[in-house]
């Protein structure tokens, strides 16, 4: 971040014998955000880091790794020469203040760091490190709001309705990332994810003619719900220590017999038999695999599909963050492949041939 510009006041007009001595005045010069460096530029101010690690050069040489960040993006760096006492004092997920300059690295532009130190930002740079949804988060609740009321079983809509009730839930619900890293990793990128996929379960549940559209809906609803204690995010992105020991989707499940219990007390009504276990299962299997987080694997077709709906949402968003996203441009280096994307398995062929000076 450029640091202030002091200017005497007597450099901004005269001043007279009996006038009082010059005063310094602060002038706060302009951020400059990731997004806006190309490369072979130079870079200082505060940035949120996540995943910093040791490695070990081929002559193994201790470096630091980790991921840059502010709202506009994020950008890998490197500081070659880095002793332990300096790698201690930064958090693994947290801020710092930094220098450095950009470097063009196989297509994309990485960050090599001079100096770096952990930082303590006021509330104000905080809005400027943390990324938050490109759609309004009260246009994104109206509209899944709307969804969600063409539930049509009295029971689920009451069960929804006994949710939505909870305020602090729903608040917390609008604001929360949809994950620490990876996917929709922003303010308000669980409401964004939800409603994308409760936009996707309209679209395909017709196609299907016997599956049932409102434990479809209702069980995205609630998968992630659990991430809302899982996360922390009024900082920077990371876990709870109930994130740590249970998890979102233990956590979801226990949500979900909580709320259960709650809608009884309220308004009489019951699920019927067997609906409670269909949606606690639909919350503990839409990872699909035991290696990927779930619990079970998705045995019911509603399972089956709210967990490939929330496969596909998730990696397809992932790969056009990678290769179309709007935060740190990709140079015009010739270079059509991303890095590897660890959690896709695989580098990214960026270009698409039908764009128009493609």
């Amino acid at each position: 971040m450029p640091e202030p510009t002091t200017v005497r006041s007597d450099a901004l007009g005269p001043t007279t014998a009996d006038s009082a001595p010059p005063e310094v005045v602060t002038v706060k010069t302009a951020r400059r955000f990731l997004r806006d460096h190309g490369p072979s530029e130079r870079i200082r101010g505060i940035f949120a880091i996540s995943n910093a690690q040791m490695g070990k050069t081929r002559q193994d040489k201790p470096y630091l790794r980790c991921i840059i960040g502010d709202k506009t993006g994020e950008m890998p760096a490197r500081m070659w020469s880095v002793d332990e006492i300096t790698f201690r004092r930064l958090p693994t997920d947290g801020f710092v203040y930094l220098e450095g300059e950009t470097q063009p690295y196989q297509g994309e532009i990485q960050l090599i760091i001079h100096s770096i130190d952990s930082a303590d930002p006021s509330s104000d740079e905080i809005r400027d490190l943390l990324p938050c949804s490109k759609r309004p988060v009260e246009e994104m609740w109206t509209e899944l709001s709307s969804l969600l009321a063409t539930v049509e079983h009295p029971a689920m809509k009451a069960l929804v309705q006994t949710y939505m009730a909870d305020a602090n839930l729903m608040l917390a619900f609008k604001q929360c990332p949809a994950a620490k890293s990876m996917h929709h990793a922003y303010l308000g990128g669980l409401l964004e994810h939800t409603l994308t996929l409760c936009n996707l379960a309209s679209a395909v549940c017709p196609f299907y003619k016997n599956i049932n559209r409102d434990i479809v809906l209702v069980g995205l609803f609630l998968h992630d719900l659990g991430k809302t204690r899982e996360l922390v995010y009024d900082r920077t992105f990371s876990y709870s220590d109930r994130g740590e020991l249970i998890g979102h989707i233990v956590e979801g499940a226990i949500m979900l017999h909580d709320k259960v219990q709650a809608m009884i007390r309220e308004t009489g009504q019951r699920l019927p038999p067997g609906t409670l276990t269909v949606l606690q299962h639909i919350i503990i299997s839409h990872h699909s695999l035991p290696e990927f987080g779930a619990a079970k694997i998705p045995s019911t077709p509603e399972a089956i599909l709210v967990a490939q709906l929330d496969n596909l949402d998730a990696k397809t968003t992932m790969a056009l963050a990678a290769t179309r996203g709007d935060g740190i441009p990709a140079l015009e280096m010739g270079g059509n492949f991303t890095e590897k994307q660890w959690a896709l398995d695989t580098k990214l062929f960026r270009p698409d041939p039908l764009r128009p000076g493609a």
